[in-house]
């Protein structure tokens, strides 16, 4: 009999003890809970600490109290001024009404999801007014501004959320407008390089056309200076020969017969048939007068 009553009192305390663990929950800093009993959500707990509920009848559902982040994919978006671009954008947001929260979109992921399409759909809101200067303009701040607050009108009230924040990551033209783009930038940048090459051969033309010319000019002014030069100083010598023979005929003439024995003999192979009686070798018959 003691021993049945044992048994029983030690099952009660099993179940005790299970039942007081599972009405246990701890709700962190950066948490706050949602209690459902039965499926239905019965309250919220937002302090941090250790708390109760009432065991295997109520469960608990936690959310970050923390900045989310809500980063949507990258959007093709029409401006103002007919140009596309792709956008890429980032968001931060907060969780504010735990029940709204659960009742419409359950889980974060899922909220993730909502608020990107709402993310993307008030991005081309907004950009359909804009023109392609003004987004990379410092006017940008202002746009992602006005993107937030229309975020915050269609999510807030709806899913429990605010947005932090949300901002242009990265504002790009699409892939065939960028190629089309570089193409006609490259193009321009060919024919400019053609139009600079041919100005510059142009130029190197000029310039050696210049050059030509003055080589010329230079040769023909230094040729007329070396004819003048060579002719005063063929005169000069001329006139010192006339002065010399004039002094002196006979040792002029004498002189003059040297050189023509020096010029016509130098080559050891030259053979001369001249009569020894003839004018050329008067001199090696007799002297000049005067010689000894």
């Amino acid at each position: 009999m003691k021993s049945s009553n044992k048994f029983i009192i030690a099952i009660v305390c099993f179940f005790t003890a299970i039942s007081l663990i599972s009405s246990i929950y701890i709700v962190k800093q950066t948490e706050q809970a949602m209690i459902l009993q039965f499926g239905e959500p019965v309250r919220v707990v937002q302090e941090p600490g250790l708390k109760f509920k009432v065991p295997f009848i109520q469960e608990v559902v936690y959310y970050d109290k923390r900045l989310l982040e809500a980063d949507p994919p990258a959007e093709e978006v029409l401006l103002a001024d007919q140009k596309r671009i792709v956008v890429d954008t980032f968001s931060r947001f907060k969780i504010i009404d735990p029940l709204l929260f659960y009742q419409s979109v359950l889980t974060e992921d899922f909220a993730k999801q909502r608020l990107s399409d709402a993310i993307i759909s008030s991005l081309r809101d907004v950009l359909s007014n804009e023109t392609l200067n003004t987004v990379l303009s410092p006017k940008r701040a202002e746009i992602m501004l006005k993107i937030r607050e229309l975020v915050n009108s269609k999510t807030s009230a709806k899913f429990g959320v605010t947005m932090a924040d949300v901002r242009i990551r990265r504002a790009d033209l699409p892939e065939q407008t960028s190629q089309s783009i570089y193409a006609r930038m490259r193009s321009e940048r060919e024919k400019e390089a053609k139009e600079i090459r041919a100005e510059g051969i142009e130029l190197a033309q000029q310039i050696r056309a210049k050059a030509e010319r003055d080589k010329t000019i230079l040769l023909a002014e230094a040729q007329k200076k070396s004819e003048i030069i060579r002719g005063e100083g063929d005169k000069k010598a001329t006139k010192i020969w006339a002065d010399a023979a004039n002094q002196d005929r006979e040792f002029y003439s004498f002189y003059r017969s040297m050189n023509a024995y020096k010029e016509t003999m130098k080559d050891d192979n030259t053979s001369l048939l001249i009569a020894p009686d003839s004018e050329f070798f008067r001199y090696f018959n007799k002297l000049p007068k005067g010689a000894n």
